[in-house]
């Protein structure tokens, strides 16, 4: 870290606090030319997921839009909101760790239908069916079929 007094770049730290509910870390420095001393702030950096759409077009990765998916999916089914955000959670953390900044909706709804297959059933079912877009009833009963199957 670089003095703003004198610009020596070497600086040793005297105290280290956290900040804002633990979202930023306060550290006192002294530098080691001159002495004096200064502070700095601490910030995780998170850099912007991009989702790549169906149709190639990208934007931001939103959990709104991720959590009323779910919301719609699981709607009159015994399925908490607090549920529902922990999965949105787990999703965004995953993305965030990848090394991947852009990220194709497929592998978010992948991600999704994973955690509701464990949730609920039926809430799987209802995004599977928009997510892998069943074109007729015979789909559909494959993947019903295929769920049955790998549940015995």
């Amino acid at each position: 870290m670089r003095c703003p007094y004198c610009g020596y770049s070497e600086s040793k730290v005297i105290d280290s606090r956290p900040t804002d509910e633990g979202e930023r870390i306060r550290r006192r420095r002294e530098c080691l030319n001159c002495a004096k001393r200064f502070t700095t702030y601490e910030v995780i950096e998170t850099v912007p997921v991009v989702v790549i759409k169906k149709d190639r077009s990208r934007e931001a990765f939103d959990r709104n839009k991720l959590l009323n998916g779910l919301l719609r999916a699981c709607e009159k089914r015994p399925v908490s909101l607090d549920t529902l955000e922990h999965i949105v959670d787990e999703i965004e953390n995953m993305l965030q760790n990848s090394l991947d900044r852009e990220v194709p909706s497929s592998l978010i709804g992948k991600y999704a239908m994973e955690k509701l297959k464990d949730v609920d059933e039926v809430a799987y079912v209802r995004f599977a069916s928009v997510y892998r877009q069943f074109k007729d009833i015979n789909t559909f009963m494959d993947e019903l079929n295929r769920m049955i199957k790998n549940k015995t």
